[in-house]
């Protein structure tokens, strides 16, 4: 779905988070950084992914990793599932797709034999220089944290 390669510069982001702090690419220079980004917020699946990342958090922070969620979900919604699933990550409420887009995981979908579009469930790894060193399409939501630590 998404045009962007391994070794590419990650698209320059800025994003409000579920309490209206603003998020951007440039915050996180020197950082290494996941960028998960999932169709709904409080569905089952995109519930089951974010807390396997939830569960493994200090693993991503032993190895100088910080998370970022982004869906296009209001900042309320987001503020919901952090709390209830008590996150320790932002999540992104990307309502008008700014993000989603520059990443390129916004697209035509199929569920039930309709076609819709919707976010493709995607992660992106950056490096501290802000390119991208792995790109994970075929996500496995209750082995996420291990199909990005072990690559």
């Amino acid at each position: 779905m998404t045009t962007l390669k391994i070794g590419d510069k990650a698209p320059d982001f800025k994003g409000i988070d579920q309490e209206g702090k603003t998020h951007e690419l440039s915050d996180f220079t020197g950082k290494k950084l996941v960028v998960f980004f999932y169709p709904k917020a409080s569905t089952p699946g995109c519930t089951v992914e974010a807390c396997n990342l939830r569960d493994n958090y200090e693993r991503f922070q032993a190895q100088g990793f910080e998370i970022l969620g982004v869906s296009a979900d209001s900042e309320s919604k987001q503020a919901k599932f952090k709390e209830k699933n008590e996150l320790p990550f932002p999540l992104l409420a990307d309502e008008n797709k700014s993000i989603i887009e520059a990443f390129g995981v916004w697209g035509p979908k199929k569920f039930m034999g309709k076609t819709y579009d919707g976010i493709h469930r995607t992660t992106f790894v950056i490096d501290e220089k802000g390119v991208i060193a792995d790109i994970i399409t075929k996500v496995k939501t209750k082995e996420h944290a291990d199909q990005i630590l072990n690559s």
